[in-house]
């Protein structure tokens, strides 16, 4: 453009050094220095302008001196008018070109913005799901739109061990097609150089490795890059304009932008898939326990059921044998009788409270509400207990108030609960030590209460205490009673407590809330 302007300057200034004073042919070089704003360059135009002022004065001269050295008086006017006329011509192609470039830069701003939007926009709807199938094809259909193409092609490697999945979209398609087979040469060189390129390839038929693809493809241009969202995953998108048609401006960049989002959005699709397939795992997980809770729950009913009809049968016999129902016995059997009498009670205990851990455990509680008599509730479990601590050499006696212990519940449960810690006191306790069961009003509560000077519990062991297999000493017992008296003293609203003694011994105190019949 330069040179075109100086060349019509030039001419322009040879036709007015050959042509009369009067005949002014310097107007003809505002020409080229109005063309020169063709050029969007103000420094040409200013040069252009300084150069027609010097012809215009050169051929002034020129043709004063052909004229015999005279100059007229209309020339020199007509020369100085169209010297004001080059510096306005060159002003309008300055401030022109001024316009010119900022029209462009506004035109490339609400490009830019038009690119920007449609960007989001297919962001938003490739993201609108959660799962990968959805993702994959809203990524061919969106980038379709996107990027003017006339199909595409995304390729999926998800595993090294299954042939790659095509999938193929063509513009104005229902749903893309799916394939999952080998790559043709012309496709599997194109993934093999988008995975190697970070950036975008173009495919063009500049080349005859370019044409050979393209004729393959079915397409005059290609756009290819590689989509990697997780480091085992490898996507490959190939973008493919038809004859005739060509991409959308910024494609280029446009491209690269979406392939970020998508691989973002793909990412997304597999956490959340994976986070679907580890719930699913552990719900069936769960549903395996829960299942397998049922079957020990059950085991355990029936065994307990099983065990409780021939210890009952026994303690009848073995009672009755003592007090002579089959004749006299000799005096040697009836310590064994005794003693066997207490294991088979301590049997029974454990039976019960088995029965008891497997209701609990299973929400089947007893909601049998009832006045109870605290005291002789007590009395009864001194008494039955009485056989048991006799055959381990221990002496269990009760100091109750008489008649001043209401309680509101289930008789049986309260039953277990005290039982259960008189047999822990008997556990603890050695031969010809004392257990006292206790029971007294305090407030508006009543406390019952077991106390031995036994072996005590570890300052190790107290936390445990009252969980579930929570033992005292280490062998003693299953570790299911006190868990037991927890949860029957929570249940009816009261609290179990542990307590050392001095100078040897625990104190085990059951608390409820008192009663009036």
């Amino acid at each position: 453009m330069a040179l075109l302007c100086y060349a019509l300057l030039v001419a322009a200034w040879i036709v007015d050094l050959f042509t009369p004073q009067l005949f002014v042919a310097a107007i003809l070089l505002n020409g080229p220095i109005a063309l020169s704003s063709l050029a969007l360059r103000s420094r040409l135009t200013a040069q252009l302008v300084v150069a027609a002022e010097l012809a215009n004065l050169i051929a002034g001269y020129v043709n004063g001196v052909q004229a015999g050295y005279h100059w007229d008086g209309i020339a020199v006017g007509d020369r100085l008018l169209a010297a004001a006329s080059f510096v306005l011509v060159g002003y309008l192609s300055i401030r022109t070109q001024e316009y010119a470039r900022e029209a462009g830069a506004s035109l490339g701003r609400m490009r830019q913005v038009q690119i920007e939007k449609a960007l989001r926009e297919a962001t938003r709807r490739v993201r609108e799901t959660l799962n990968v199938d959805l993702v994959q094809r809203a990524i061919l259909r969106e980038s379709v739109s996107l990027l003017g193409a006339s199909s595409a092609l995304l390729i999926v490697r998800d595993s090294a061990f299954q042939l790659p999945l095509t999938i193929e979209y063509k513009r104005g398609g229902l749903d893309p097609s799916l394939q999952r087979g080998a790559l043709s040469t012309e496709l599997a060189s194109l993934a093999a150089r988008a995975r190697e390129n970070p950036g975008i390839v173009r495919v063009t038929g500049d080349d005859a490795l370019g044409r050979l693809m393209l004729d393959a493809l079915g397409a005059r241009e290609a756009l290819v890059t590689a989509i990697r969202p997780a480091p085992n995953e490898d996507y490959v998108l190939v973008e493919l304009s038809a004859e005739g048609a060509d991409f959308a401006g910024d494609a280029f960049t446009a491209m690269q932008a979406f392939a970020e989002q998508a691989g973002i959005a793909l990412e997304q699709a597999r956490l959340f898939t994976q986070l679907g397939e580890r719930n699913e795992e552990i719900a069936r997980q769960k549903d395996e326990l829960a299942h397998r809770a049922d079957v020990i729950r059950d085991i355990v009913y029936a065994l307990a059921h099983d065990l409780r009809t021939p210890l009952a049968a026994a303690d009848v016999t073995m009672k009755q044998a003592l007090d002579g129902a089959y004749g006299e016995i000799p005096p040697r059997y009836a310590p064994i009788l005794r003693s066997t009498l207490a294991a088979n009670e301590e049997e029974r205990r454990l039976v019960e409270t088995l029965l008891l851990v497997a209701r609990y455990e299973a929400g089947e509680e007893s909601n049998v509400r009832e006045f109870v008599v605290g005291d002789e509730l007590l009395a009864r479990a001194v008494e039955e207990m009485q056989p048991v601590a006799e055959a381990n050499g221990i002496a269990l006696r009760g100091e109750i108030e008489p008649g001043t212990l209401g309680i509101h519940g289930d008789p049986n449960e309260l039953r277990r609960a005290v039982l259960n810690l008189i047999a822990n006191a008997i556990a603890a306790t050695p031969r010809h030590g004392t257990i006292v069961v206790r029971g007294r009003r305090s407030g508006s509560n009543v406390s019952l209460s077991v106390e031995d000077d036994g072996y005590g519990v570890p300052a190790e062991r107290t936390a445990a205490l009252f969980q579930r297999f929570g033992r005292a000493r280490s062998g003693s017992g299953t570790g299911l009673g006190l868990y037991i008296v927890r949860r029957i003293a929570e249940k009816h609203g009261g609290s179990v407590t542990y307590a050392p003694r001095e100078p040897a011994g625990s104190v085990f105190t059951l608390t409820l809330p008192s009663s009036e019949e």
